[in-house]
């Protein structure tokens, strides 16, 4: 299969089996987009009253060239088609923990998932008994992998700071004992941020995730505090006091557009402006019929990704502009393994996150899902079943992701929101595809324009 689009002005066609992207001419490009479903003589007299025949006849077989020798048009990897119907990670070994230490938020976000913290239960703080709990059953239940990774969440799990300082030194002495290294990452929405936690975070934490959505109307209007009270002057002062103190030290601004900034390209300009140089912005994910993206919306998103890609693309072309947006960051001089590609974020499998409680979920958004409890840090257990039915849940087991060209890519997508749109975990959010497949192209474009000489 051959992916072929347009963007930045320019053509891309991308093989989907090898991930061998290409900036082509519009010849090959209006070629190649026919040429599995339409013969050499059809694709001729289709082209002809565009171009030359003999342009068009010389495209074809250099394209039919590049088929033969495996670089269009590939086969998949024989070990893709092994592992239908099979589970990832057999061995049930576990890599990331998120600690989800706080039910509770300083917050009433609107869209918020976790129900503006309660996850469907009570506003409760994590234990430090029960925090060592979790970090002992990531020992117990990595196996022979070295590099771990546990995040503190919530809620706003700086509410629970003193627990987070010290489950941070537990888990340094773990580190010691089990010789693992573990990468610890917080989620914040700033309002606790102030001088000693700051250099906590910078000193302790490998990444940070502030939470803002851009311009202050925008974010006051969905992210106001327990009292009612507009948050973002807060918020945007303490985020840039952690940046600029963190230095080189990777964080990222991770916000949420809705239908009511669907021009959200103005958000990620403002972030910019305001000196933040790794920068997120996702679609809401939501059954709110305010808030939510629909389907008559694409075209208005489509086209705002558009604009995003031009304003980035120029704006990383200069050292006092440049910057990193989280959606259109993708290497293709690699990629991930394969086995990262089929598995995606590993929720159920790899990563599980732990509440209060003790109990153990497939992920942050499953938490509060009785039906979804995999088990429990306090006697270790692991629902072999589930884990493994989140195992084999990868994207060649979903139906639907089979004749995508950004399978490899998006991995067939977040298991909480099909859960939460079909009540089925292989069954993808299609608004979600579409989107993802559009900031892919803008992605792609971006990469192989920034390494194209001529470009």
């Amino acid at each position: 299969m051959v992916h072929a689009f347009t963007c930045l002005d320019h053509h891309f066609v991308m093989d989907v089996e090898s991930g061998g992207v290409y900036k082509v001419d519009e010849i090959a490009y209006e070629v190649i987009r026919r040429f599995e479903e339409k013969s050499e003589a059809e694709i001729l007299d289709v082209l002809s009253d565009r171009f030359d025949p003999k342009d068009v006849e010389a495209a074809y077989g250099e394209i039919s060239q590049l088929k033969a020798e495996g670089i269009l048009f590939s086969e998949a990897d024989p070990r893709v088609a092994a592992l239908s119907g099979q589970a990832l990670n057999p061995g049930g070994v576990v890599k990331s923990l998120c600690l989800n230490v706080a039910h509770d938020c300083n917050l009433r976000c609107t869209y918020c998932f976790a129900d503006t913290g309660e996850f469907m239960g009570k506003r409760e703080l994590m234990s430090e008994e029960t925090g060592r709990r979790a970090l002992e059953f990531l020992m117990e239940h990595s196996g022979g992998r070295k590099h771990l990774e546990v995040d503190f969440f919530g809620g706003e799990p700086l509410m629970n700071f003193d627990v987070v300082k010290k489950l941070v030194a537990y888990g340094r002495e773990l580190e010691k004992r089990y010789d693992k290294v573990i990468r610890f990452t917080i989620t914040t929405n700033c309002l606790l941020l102030n001088d000693e936690v700051i250099d906590f975070l910078n000193r302790e934490m490998h990444n940070i995730v502030l939470s803002l959505d851009g311009r202050p109307e925008v974010h006051d209007r969905l992210r106001k505090t327990v009292s009612g009270e507009s948050s973002s002057t807060w918020v945007l002062e303490n985020a840039k006091k952690l940046a600029k103190a963190r230095g080189d030290g990777q964080y990222y601004i991770r916000g949420t557009f809705t239908r009511h900034n669907l021009d959200f390209a103005k958000d990620v300009a403002f972030l910019r402006d305001q000196g933040f140089e790794q920068l997120s912005l996702e679609p809401v994910v939501t059954k709110d019929e305010e808030l939510e993206i629909r389907e008559a919306d694409l075209p208005v998103v489509m086209a705002e990704y558009d604009k995003l890609a031009r304003s980035y693309y120029e704006a990383r072309r200069k050292p006092e502009t440049w910057y990193n947006f989280f959606h259109f960051m993708v290497d293709l001089s690699q990629g991930p393994c394969l086995m990262k590609r089929l598995s995606g974020c590993g929720a159920g499998s790899e990563y599980m996150a732990v509440a209060p409680s003790g109990d153990v979920y497939p992920c942050h958004q499953f938490v509060g899902e009785p039906d979804f409890v995999i088990g429990s840090v306090h006697d270790g257990s692991v629902n072999r079943e589930m884990q493994k039915r989140f195992a084999q849940n990868h994207v060649i087991n979903k139906p639907e992701c089979g004749e995508c060209w950004a399978r490899y890519y998006c991995s067939g997508g977040c298991p909480a929101n099909a859960w939460q749109f079909h009540q089925d975990l292989k069954q993808p959010y299609k608004l979600g595809c579409e989107m993802e497949k559009k900031r892919l192209e803008c992605a792609i474009a971006i990469y192989a324009l920034e390494h194209d000489k001529e470009a």
